[in-house]
């Protein structure tokens, strides 16, 4: 199942306890099915959720059952078409039948819990989001352009900010980042899916902290065994020139431990001296070495 399929699936879950909230998100789900129009209404849906959720939700809304129901599995259809029953729904919303495009009545949607049952509508039948392991997208998809222009502003009002864009004759509200994501779907009575969208941006966070951390640590690595070879080099050549056996002790100490432990990190090699010193004395010796190395 995908994550936009397991949302639905939490969205369906919803009580339908109120009258009004039901009529909100039937409403919202009319508005953005396949087909809302004074002579037909039609749903499609493939989520199974959703598909046993339609006739429930719409029986507590207007007492009326659909004239088609989906007839097998896939793509199940959902129909009203219906005269007096598209008229009832149409009176219940404040719709006027001849007008050339459809709106938003606010009207009905005065309270938060109807704000969100709506938009919880207006998701099941038209909204889509990515796994959140892959990507972060929702979005919220009609061909009614001043039904998405009025859903956006909905939309603000409730202190969410989409973005909204046209693609194939389609307006869409989009989110991209990960908390409005998880905010919306929060709103809509989904935070199970809202979750896990958190997890898995903690997820994908640490593990980017983790990969950075390892390619510091990677490239500090490769800088220290970098540095313990051209430490050795010189030592070698004062070695070969004589010049090592009239250093000072401590100059011979730290040269016979760098010989004796190429590997070694200054920390570690500054506790082999006899007795241990500081780090940073041990690199003034080694630095010392380069210097006579080189002259």
């Amino acid at each position: 199942m995908s994550f936009a399929a397991e949302v639905k699936t939490e969205l369906c879950r919803a009580p339908l306890s109120r009258k009004c909230c039901a009529q909100a998100e039937a409403y919202g789900v009319l508005l953005y099915c396949n087909t809302f129009s004074p002579r037909e209404a039609r749903i499609v849906t493939e989520n199974e959720a959703f598909a046993q959720r339609l006739s429930a939700l719409f029986k507590k809304a207007f007492h009326l059952t659909f004239d088609r129901l989906p007839q097998g599995g896939g793509k199940q259809v959902f129909a009203l078409t219906d005269p007096d029953k598209l008229a009832a729904i149409c009176q219940s919303f404040g719709a006027d039948p001849r007008a050339l495009a459809l709106h938003v009545n606010f009207a009905i949607l005065e309270e938060p819990c109807c704000r969100a049952s709506f938009l919880r509508g207006v998701f099941l039948a038209g909204g889509s989001v990515t796994d959140p392991r892959k990507g972060y997208h929702l979005e919220l998809a009609t061909s009614h352009h001043s039904v998405s222009r009025e859903v956006l502003a909905l939309m603000r009002e409730l202190d969410q900010e989409p973005k909204s864009a046209q693609r194939k004759g389609n307006t869409v509200i989009y989110f991209k980042q990960s908390d409005k994501i998880e905010d919306f779907l929060t709103c809509i009575g989904a935070p199970l899916s809202a979750m896990e969208v958190m997890n898995a941006k903690l997820e994908r966070d640490l593990r980017g902290s983790v990969n950075r951390r390892v390619n510091c640590d990677a490239a500090n690595l490769d800088k220290a065994v970098e540095a313990a070879m051209s430490q050795v080099e010189a030592i070698r050549r004062l070695e070969r020139e004589g010049s090592l056996i009239t250093l000072p002790d401590k100059l011979r100490e730290a040269a016979a431990l760098r010989l004796a432990h190429p590997e070694d990190t200054l920390a570690q090699l500054a506790q082999r001296c006899d007795p241990p010193i500081t780090k940073s004395a041990l690199n003034h010796r080694l630095r010392k070495l380069m210097e006579l190395g080189k002259e």
